[in-house]
């Protein structure tokens, strides 16, 4: 009989140690969890980076008038009333600038004058 306990408590020993190592929830399936979420971690590190650099952006937004300022030329083309914007043939503008900046920019008259209205 004293047989027959230890063979018993083996095999229950022998089938935790099967469920701990290689059933569902073992060992092999942390391993598993635990590449894809390093995977997962190496995919957020650019949305990481992204995220500080939006964050400052607002915060240097809500503070300082020189990111609108400079927001607003390079996105949208503005040039301020003190300034004189030229346009350098050959050199290559944004075709949304193109559209905006067509409007600020007057040909020169070459002579002719202008119809009165």
């Amino acid at each position: 009989m004293h047989k027959w306990l230890v063979v018993a408590l083996v095999a229950v020993l022998g089938l935790l140690q099967y469920t701990l190592w290689l059933g569902n929830g073992g060992w092999r399936d942390l391993q598993v969890v635990e590449q894809r979420v390093a995977a997962q971690e190496a995919d957020n590190l650019p949305m990481r980076e992204r995220n500080a650099r939006l964050a400052a952006e607002v915060t240097d937004l809500k503070t300082g008038l020189d990111a609108i300022e400079e927001r607003a030329r390079s996105d949208m083309g503005m040039v301020r009333s003190d300034e004189q914007f030229f346009w350098v043939p050959g050199v290559a503008i944004a075709t949304e600038l193109l559209g905006i900046n067509a409007g600020l920019v007057t040909q020169p008259s070459l002579g002719r004058e202008r119809p009165t209205p």
